[in-house]
């Protein structure tokens, strides 16, 4: 039933067909996380990474009322062009835009919900949502977390964003058995940063660990993604205390100014890029490029897998 609504491109399917690897990867970032026309090379150059490490790259996004899983050039040149004029499209967006034709940048969470249906099992991006700081008086919780739950998809991020209360997004993904995994580390990677203090729940040092992991929690019918944190590389990451003040100050702003809900992650990012002098933004795609490389040896490992198990 769901095919009217999916549109996947033949470069993809004949991977996905042939037992190819393949790697999600989300469109919120070019439509709400950089300025044009950063955002359009920086997203060609996450498919190119993708392909120099061996994969197929999917970039998901809505097209007119379609789940779009390959997005061609022409796609993301106009998300990006359109920048913040195109809707940011969350699980709860998606039955609105679809049926009703319009277009939607994906978050994590629709990328999941995309690649899922796509036949995807990797899904590289920069970070994920979470529990947001004061979310015991707001319950801002963020969409990507229940997801996680529920959608068979393995994320590949350089943590949950900074911006966030990193021990309680910790809490939510143990509470809903949500694995997550430090990629050559036992510490979780805080965006910006390659340190946060807390510790993840098991360190693997190689794709083919992780993907074993994955493959294992699959055929034992257990629903729900894994998170793969992978620290930005040193020469990139940021100070933190530097950084945790410059955040601190944009989210007093934020919240002088009264912006919530899916308006705050694009604004505090954007506010975080002008306070740092857009040091935070090269921040950013160096360590998306690194998690694509991370996820593209990730869906090699597993088609490697598979085809041995055959």
């Amino acid at each position: 039933m769901f095919e009217q609504y999916l549109s996947v491109s033949e470069e993809v399917k004949e991977a996905l067909q042939s037992n190819q690897p393949v790697v999600a990867l989300e469109s919120t970032i070019i439509s709400h996380g950089m300025p044009y026309p950063k955002n359009v090379e920086t997203a060609l150059l996450v498919e190119k990474t993708v392909r120099e490490n061996g994969a197929v790259p999917a970039t998901v996004c809505v097209i007119g009322g379609k789940i779009v899983v390959g997005a061609t050039r022409e796609d993301i040149e106009y998300l990006g062009k359109t920048g913040l004029k195109v809707p940011k499209a969350s699980r709860r967006d998606l039955p609105v835009l679809l049926s009703k034709g319009m277009d939607g940048a994906t978050t994590v969470t629709t990328t999941m919900i995309g690649a899922e249906l796509a036949g995807i099992s990797v899904f590289a991006t920069g970070g994920v949502g979470g529990v947001h700081r004061g979310a015991e008086v707001t319950m801002d919780i963020s969409a990507d977390l229940e997801e996680l739950a529920r959608t068979n998809v393995m994320v590949v991020c350089a943590g949950c964003k900074s911006i966030l209360d990193l021990g309680l997004t910790l809490e939510y993904l143990e509470t809903k058995g949500v694995p997550v995994i430090g990629y050559q580390t036992e510490e979780l990677p805080a965006f910006y940063t390659d340190r946060s203090g807390l510790k993840v729940d098991y360190r693997l040092d190689t794709p083919e660990e992780i993907a074993a992991a994955f493959m294992a929690k699959m055929e034992l019918g257990m629903n729900g993604g894994m998170l793969i944190t992978n620290p930005i590389p040193h020469e990139y990451a940021m100070d933190p205390d530097e950084i945790n003040k410059t955040i601190d100050q944009a989210i007093r702003d934020a919240n002088e100014l009264g912006i919530k809900g899916k308006a705050l992650t694009p604004y505090l990012l954007d506010h975080i890029q002008k306070m740092t002098g857009g040091r935070s933004l090269e921040s950013n795609i160096q360590l998306v490029l690194n998690n694509a490389r991370l996820g593209a040896k990730i869906a090699c490992a597993m088609c490697d897998a598979q085809e041995e198990s055959l």
